[in-house]
C-alpha cells in the first residue's frame, strides 16, 4: 500500500488536526472549569465568612449587654426581639435561655421557623461551632450557640442560641451553579469549533509541505515552498525542505550528466573498434594491415578497460563497506617511486620532475597502493598540462594533526570558474580536448575518493598561466 493510500484511509481521530483540536478544546474546557470552580469556592468561602462574622458579632453584642447591663431588659428585647423584624433579607432569630434551659427572650416567629427542641439538642453536641440546619419549612439556617456570663462579677450563666436564614445565599449559589453548567455546555460546543479553525490554520504550512513533497519526483524537482508568513519553526522546516530539494536537484543533474558522459565515453572507443573492424573487412588486407587494425583495436580496448576500472573503483570507494588496508609507509619513498614511474614521460615532454622532502622522515599509516594512485593521477595531470621547459615538484611534510603531500607545477593553470568543479566526474576544463588527449575526466574524482577513504581532504589552488598546486591532507592516524 502506498503512503498516500495509507494516509487517505487513516481514521479521522488519528489526524494531526483532530489531535490539535482535541488538545485545544480539552485545555480550554479545563481552564474554564478551573476558573469557574475557583470563583465558586471563593464566593462560597466569602459568604460563609460573612455569615460567621455576623453570628460572632451578634453573640458579642448580646454577651456585652448581659455582662455590663444585666438588668437592661429593654436593650436585650430590642436586640433580640425587634431588630430581626426590621431586616428584610437574611432573617435571624435569637433565643436567650437561663442556666436551667428556660427561655428568657425569643425572637418572634422563631418557633414557627426553627425546631427549637432539635436546635437545643444539636447545640448541646456542638457548642460554639456554627453548623447548617434545616428549618421547619425546608429553608436553610446557619446556627450556633454560646454561653454568656450575666453581670460583672458573674452571677449566673445564660445560653444564647442564634439561627440565621441563609436561603438567599443558597439560592445565589444555586444560580451560580446553573450559570456554571450553562457556560460549560456553551464552551463544550464552541471550543471544538475554535480549536478546529486554529488547528487548520496551524497545520496549513505542513499540508503545503506535504503537497510539495507529493509533486516532487525525479522529473519534477523545481517545486519550492514559500515560507513567508510561516511560524519560525515551520519556516525553518520549509527552508530545510527547500535545501533538501536543492541538493536532490543538483544530485539528479549530476547523475544525468554522469550518465550522459558515461554513454559518450564508452561509446567512443566502442565505435572506434567497430569502425576499424568494418573497414578492415571491406576487402582483403595484408598481414601488416590486419596487425595495424588489431593494434588500434587493442589500444581502444585498453582505454575502455581503464575507463571501466576507474568507474568500478569510484563505485567501490562510495560503498560504506569499503575499507583501506593501512600500513606504515615512508611518504618520501612513495613519492620517489611515483617520480621514477613518470620520469620518462616527463622527460619526453621536456618537463623537470623532482621531489622535495624535508630532512625529517614522514612515516604514516595509509594504504600505499591507493595513495600512490592518487599522487600518480596528480602527476599525470600535471605532465599533461605543463608545457616544455616547465617543472613539477612533489613534496611532503608533517603538521600538527595531518601529513601533507603536495604536487605543484608551473603549467597552464585552471580558470577560477572551473576550480569548484574539477573534482566532478567526467569534468574537463578544456571541453575541446578529445578523450585521447584530455583523459576521461575521472582522475581528480578518484583522488578525492581516495582522500575520503582515508578521512582526509584535497585542496587545490591555481592561477592561469602560473601553475597549479594540489595538496593532500591525511589525518595523522599513527603518523610520526
Amino acid at each position: 500500500m502506498s503512503w498516500n493510500a495509507s494516509r487517505n484511509t487513516a481514521p479521522r481521530w488519528n489526524t494531526l488536526a483532530f489531535r490539535l483540536t482535541a488538545g485545544y478544546a480539552l485545555a480550554g474546557l479545563g481552564l474554564v472549569i478551573l476558573a469557574t470552580a475557583s470563583l465558586y469556592l471563593v464566593l462560597l468561602s466569602e459568604l460563609e465568612k460573612s455569615t460567621d462574622l455576623f453570628l460572632a458579632d451578634k453573640l458579642n453584642v448580646v454577651r456585652t449587654l448581659l455582662r455590663e447591663r444585666p438588668n437592661d431588659w429593654e436593650g436585650l428585647r430590642e436586640e433580640i426581639q425587634l431588630e430581626s423584624a426590621a431586616r428584610r433579607y437574611e432573617q435571624f432569630y435569637i433565643r436567650l435561655l437561663d442556666e436551667h434551659n428556660t427561655p428568657l427572650l425569643t425572637t418572634p416567629g422563631m418557633a414557627e421557623q426553627v425546631d427549637l427542641s432539635r436546635l437545643a439538642r444539636q447545640t448541646e453536641r456542638r457548642p460554639a461551632h456554627p453548623f447548617p440546619m434545616k428549618g421547619t419549612h425546608g429553608q436553610s439556617f446557619w446556627v450556633t450557640s454560646a454561653a454568656a456570663e450575666v453581670g460583672s462579677p458573674s452571677t449566673r450563666t445564660d445560653i444564647i442560641e442564634i439561627a440565621i436564614d441563609i436561603s438567599l445565599r443558597e439560592a445565589l449559589l444555586a444560580r451560580y451553579r446553573r450559570w456554571f453548567l450553562a457556560i460549560l455546555l456553551g464552551c463544550f460546543a464552541i471550543f471544538p469549533l475554535i480549536g478546529y479553525q486554529v488547528a487548520r490554520h496551524g497545520i496549513r504550512p505542513v499540508q503545503e509541505i506535504a503537497t510539495t513533497a507529493q509533486h516532487t519526483s525525479s522529473t519534477n524537482l523545481h517545486e519550492r515552498i514559500l515560507p513567508e508568513g510561516y511560524p519560525f519553526e515551520l519556516a525553518s522546516l520549509a527552508d530545510t525542505f527547500n535545501k533538501m530539494l536543492d541538493r536532490l536537484e543538483e544530485s539528479f543533474d549530476r547523475i544525468s550528466r554522469f550518465s550522459a558522459d558515461i554513454a559518450h565515453d564508452l561509446r567512443t572507443p566502442v565505435n572506434n573498434i567497430r569502425g576499424e573492424a568494418e573497414v578492415a573487412l571491406v576487402r582483403a588486407r595484408t598481414v601488416d594491415e590486419y596487425r595495424d587494425v588489431l593494434e588500434s583495436c587493442l589500444e581502444e580496448t585498453v582505454r575502455l578497460s581503464d575507463l571501466i576500472s576507474d568507474l568500478l573503483f569510484l563505485a567501490r570507494a562510495e560503498s560504506p563497506l569499503t575499507h583501506v588496508h593501512r600500513e606504515r609507509v615512508n611518504v618520501a619513498e612513495l613519492l620517489d617511486a611515483v617520480r621514477d614511474y613518470y620520469e620518462a614521460s616527463a622527460e619526453d615532454g621536456g618537463i623537470s620532475l623532482t621531489t622535495a622532502a624535508g630532512t625529517e622522515p614522514v612515516v604514516a599509516e595509509l594504504d600505499r597502493t591507493l595513495v600512490q594512485r592518487a599522487v600518480g593521477n596528480l602527476v599525470s595531470n600535471a605532465v599533461a598540462h605543463t608545457p616544455s621547459g616547465g617543472s613539477i615538484v612533489l613534496g611532503t611534510g608533517a603538521e600538527a594533526s595531518t601529513i601533507r603531500i603536495e604536487v605543484s607545477d608551473n603549467g597552464e593553470g585552471i580558470p577560477p570558474d572551473a576550480l569548484p568543479r574539477v573534482f566532478d566526474r567526467f569534468y574537463r576544463v578544456d571541453t575541446s580536448r578529445s578523450q585521447a588527449s584530455g583523459g576521461t575526466g575521472l582522475g581528480l574524482a578518484i583522488v578525492q575518493s581516495i582522500m575520503l577513504l582515508h578521512g582526509g581532504k584535497v585542496e587545490i589552488a591555481s592561477h592561469v598561466g602560473k601553475g597549479t598546486r594540489v595538496t593532500l591532507r591525511i589525518p595523522v592516524s599513527g603518523s610520526r
